[in-house]
């Protein structure tokens, strides 16, 4: 709100310096005005890779100082030893989030399809991008690993879906904070759908109607869920909940 203040007031100066110089000025202001008064814009919207290969990228949902925020997962396998490399200037607690989904991976192995030694003869590096930016908490753990189960099973993940949730070493879906402001960064950044913990279903009668209306939610309880709603290929559910529990009527992907 004080940057939105500044702003007009910036707007204010500069049209009373014009008609302190005798110009004259419109009515309204037009947004196409707004460059010349204000200069640039100084939020570009984020570089998703979208329509490319999918393949060990997922899509996180943040909470920040300044509101609700999409993150990529970058997840690579490379030829190794067992080494696990985690970059992104990352914070105790989602280090953790991303070793437990290592281990949930490796419990999971024989169904994935897996070799159950496949750890020991891999290198797994895990990137959260903006490396410049501190990051932490553990409601990256199910972002980490849908990336990372992409990465090892070579499947990409949905483009159009976002999710948030702390994982357990059992692949337990728990509760997480923040979900008004990221429910309005998955809708502000043109997400369709997005996969939240079960727990917080009550969150979601405090969503603007504006993100009930044009977002969908999964609402999951095990990893199996969230990796049916995001990998491309899995059996997704038609329907995210039901009505009385506050979930907006999911949107069609065609």
């Amino acid at each position: 709100m004080r940057e939105l203040e500044r702003r007009l007031s910036r707007i204010a100066r500069k049209l009373a310096r014009v008609v302190a110089d005798g110009r004259e000025t419109a009515d309204v202001i037009d947004v196409a005005d707004l460059k010349e008064l204000l200069g640039p814009p100084t939020y570009q919207p984020p570089d998703r890779d979208e329509d490319g290969e999918r393949i060990g990228i997922a899509n996180g949902l943040a909470w920040t100082a300044s509101g609700g925020e999409v993150l990529d997962v970058e997840v690579a396998i490379v030829p190794g030893s067992g080494n696990l490399r985690l970059t992104g200037t990352l914070g105790d607690v989602m280090k953790e989030s991303a070793q437990a989904a290592v281990t949930y991976a490796r419990s999971r192995s024989k169904l994935l399809g897996l070799d159950p030694l496949f750890h020991e003869k891999v290198d797994v590096h895990i990137h959260i991008p903006e490396g410049a930016t501190p990051k932490d908490g553990p409601s990256a753990g199910i972002t980490i690993a849908v990336a990372l189960i992409s990465a090892l099973i070579d499947t990409p993940t949905r483009a159009d879906v976002a999710m948030t949730g702390e994982i357990t070493l059992r692949g337990r879906v728990l509760g997480v904070g923040g979900v008004k402001e990221k429910a309005v960064a998955a809708l502000r950044s043109g997400m369709r759908r997005v996969v939240l913990p079960a727990a917080n279903a009550s969150d979601l009668e405090l969503l603007p109607a504006e993100v009930l209306d044009q977002v969908a939610f999964d609402l999951v309880r095990t990893m199996d869920e969230v990796m049916d709603a995001v990998l491309v290929g899995s059996a997704r559910r038609t329907r995210a909940a039901a009505p009385e529990a506050g979930v907006g009527v999911p949107v069609s992907h065609g």
